[in-house]
């Protein structure tokens, strides 16, 4: 059995004449407050008030930038306005000299050092856990491990732990 399948879901359903719904809403807003602009102020200080208000009507009914309508670029603007800022790229490099940190203790109280590097977190949770990968294949150099004489025991990876068990 063949079913018809909608095409043009998207397209709003114009139901005033030529216009949508959402459009006559904004558009008799627009004239209600263009009415109510006139009575209250004198006509040639509301002249101006009108002109602004049915445009800015007019655009918030027929306008679309990118391809939306108009109402959600000015939520966007607003919400860019009103909220906290994430800049994810500084063209500035931020030079720290490397500090070693004490992060992890093993079950025999040898301690892993890692240094410090920037302010992120999420950079220092990834290269901890780079070094922690190097210390257990073996391959740390004396910077990574902070000049220090002591030895530091290999951290057991997820794929050492299940070879451990299978056997």
């Amino acid at each position: 059995m063949q079913f018809q399948i909608p095409q043009f879901i998207e397209v709003e359903d114009k139901i005033f004449g030529p216009l949508t719904f959402r459009q006559f809403v904004y558009l008799a807003g627009g004239v209600g407050t263009c009415y109510l602009v006139f009575r209250v102020l004198p006509f040639l200080l509301a002249l101006p008030v009108m002109g602004i208000i049915m445009g800015f009507v007019a655009a918030l009914a027929f306008f679309q930038y990118n391809g939306r309508p108009f109402i959600l670029a000015i939520e966007h603007g607003f919400y860019f306005l009103l909220h906290p800022k994430l800049y994810l790229w500084n063209n500035e490099r931020k030079r720290h000299k490397a500090s070693a940190v004490k992060s992890d203790t093993n079950a025999e109280g040898a301690q892993i050092y890692v240094p410090k590097l920037s302010d992120s977190k999420l950079h220092e949770l990834a290269w901890s856990l780079d070094i922690k990968e190097r210390i257990a294949a073996g391959v740390q150099t004396d910077e990574e491990r902070g000049h220090h004489a002591e030895t530091v025991l290999p951290v057991m990876t997820m794929r050492g732990q299940m070879e451990a068990r299978s056997q």
